[in-house]
């Protein structure tokens, strides 16, 4: 059994405290320029490129062949990019439960902090920048060797974001990570789940204290189900004490 190298975490709902704020922001902006859709549908999609929500949310409703698709879907995303800058830069930002702990752990045994987002560069540097979390990240966002996380991958640095599994394996070849099964994936929707198993990681995990609950993302193939992100810790303590014996 291979010892874990990296860990790959998503950020709002996951490493970021999320009180739903992104659906909200979601559904003004979904209003605003004429979109009807449903809260459930907006949390159905959280977890993927923001842009790319918008395209799937007005497809459904105009059809892929409809002319004005890109205009309506440009519109959308514009009026919801302005809301949610503001959000971030209006309200405080927390960590969520347990997660500067790990973060302390994996930094004590070695273990390298990847994090992954929906959101594009712009925010994410907002909600870096708001928790700290920029300081000694270099102009491609990895660390210096002196910043809270190793690195920051958005949908902006690579083909596609998520469920694809380009984020990961950004974060991976960035940190020189060759071997997914040294890789552990931890989100709190459906979109961050199936990254982490396309990218054929160790395992993709979820978090039942963000975005979805238990039973909505016990629907979903994953690796495990935690209650918060402490709970990682065991778990990367028991495949060290396994690659140990070996």
């Amino acid at each position: 059994m291979k010892p874990i190298e990296l860990v790959v975490f998503d950020m709002a709902g996951t490493t970021v405290t999320d009180r739903h704020e992104v659906e909200v922001c979601f559904m003004q902006a979904a209003a605003r320029t004429g979109l009807s859709v449903t809260p459930e549908r907006v949390l159905a999609l959280q977890g993927y490129a923001k842009r790319q929500v918008f395209e799937m949310l007005w497809v459904e409703l105009l059809g892929e062949k409809h002319p004005e698709l890109s205009e309506y879907v440009d519109i959308s995303y514009t009026e919801f990019c302005s809301v949610l800058e503001d959000h971030y830069l209006e309200h405080d930002i927390y960590p969520t439960e347990g997660c500067l702990e790990i973060f302390e752990y994996l930094k004590s045994q070695d273990i390298k902090i990847a994090l992954t987002t929906g959101f594009y560069r712009k925010v994410a540097n907002i909600i870096l920048g708001k928790l700290g979390w920029l300081k000694g990240l270099d102009q491609y966002y990895k660390s210096d060797g002196t910043a809270m996380i190793d690195v920051s991958i958005t949908p902006d640095d690579v083909l596609k974001g998520r469920p694809e599994p380009f984020m990961i394996q950004k974060a991976m070849e960035v940190l020189g990570v060759k071997d997914p099964l040294r890789v552990i994936n931890i989100g709190d929707t459906p979109s961050d789940l199936k990254s982490g198993l396309r990218a054929g990681v160790r395992m993709s995990l979820g978090v039942t204290n963000g975005t979805h609950t238990r039973n909505q993302l016990n629907i979903h193939r994953n690796d495990g189900l935690l209650p918060n992100l402490l709970a990682l810790k065991p778990i990367i303590e028991e495949i060290s004490e396994k690659s140990l014996a070996l």
